[in-house]
């Protein structure tokens, strides 16, 4: 399929979805909290049922095989497919999945990136990836995430964060602070993106001993991504669940999904940013 643009098709076939009771949108209650990094963080408070998944993690367990024909958006090269998440908090929230079976929690590969970018080339987006159930997946099969953007708006509420920390950085150079490492993307004219992609990926997992895929079958802990067109974020974690909190890669960059078990007067007190750390490694 010829698609110009991933992000408006996903909204149209989102549309779809939802009058054949294929997509099952959460309600949420929106309220911000700022921080001392200058950040307003966005705190949904989940006001729908909520729908439990066991996190069974094996061979066996494939809930994308077949995925909803009503959710697909595109086939990506011929090793990958592009759907619509089933229960998106935004309209439009895609998932790149692999069409065999690839576990989630082991290391992403040069296809996985080259299907990122084929995507990413045509449609604006905050990419993230969540490694395990540690670090916030519910599912064993691999997929990365895109949060679709419209060009040049706010890719996520750390963004500013995030710039600051890569400024007056090279290509080459990265930053490491507690629990997360960060580096701008590279560029050249003559290595294909999806390759300086990948070599960003190895590059920060070194930095933060995560291992590398030639000397460890997997990595060695679990770790979120974050990736836009200017940087890419790789953070460690400890657990998947603090006070209430599930997070995953979105918490890190500034979106928190919160349920009547959460604990807001503990969160209010400490600010978003001791969550994280608690849950960062």
């Amino acid at each position: 399929m010829l698609i110009n643009d991933y992000q408006i098709y996903a909204l149209k076939q989102s549309a779809k979805a939802i009058k054949e009771g294929a997509l099952i949108p959460l309600k949420t209650k929106l309220s911000k909290l700022s921080t001392n990094e200058g950040t307003h963080f966005q705190i949904r408070q989940l006001t729908s049922l909520f729908f439990s998944e066991n996190k069974v993690y094996g061979p066996k367990a494939n809930p994308f095989f077949p995925w909803d024909r009503r959710l697909e958006i595109s086939n990506i090269n011929h090793d990958h497919v592009l759907i619509l998440n089933k229960y998106p908090v935004q309209l439009g929230h895609m998932l790149l999945i692999t069409n065999n079976w690839a576990p989630q929690n082991g290391w992403l590969s040069s296809n996985d990136w080259k299907a990122l970018e084929n995507v990413d080339k045509i449609t604006s987006g905050l990419w993230f990836f969540n490694s395990g159930p540690e670090a916030g997946a519910s599912q064993p099969h691999r997929h990365l995430q895109l949060l679709p953007r419209i060009s040049n708006s706010m890719i996520c509420p750390r963004e500013g964060y995030f710039l600051s920390l890569i400024k007056g950085l090279g290509e080459n150079n990265y930053h490491k602070d507690f629990g997360f490492i960060i580096k701008k993307r590279s560029t050249s004219s003559n290595i294909p993106k999806y390759r300086l992609l990948y070599n960003d990926y190895l590059t920060l997992a070194a930095g933060v001993n995560l291992g590398e895929p030639e000397t460890t079958k997997m990595p060695l802990d679990p770790y979120n991504l974050l990736i836009c067109k200017k940087w890419i974020v790789l953070i460690k974690r400890r657990n998947d669940f603090y006070r209430g909190f599930n997070v995953n890669a979105l918490g890190y960059a500034g979106y928190l999904l919160a349920t009547q078990e959460s604990d807001m007067d503990w969160l209010k007190d400490n600010g978003p940013e001791e969550l994280l750390k608690r849950l960062s490694k």
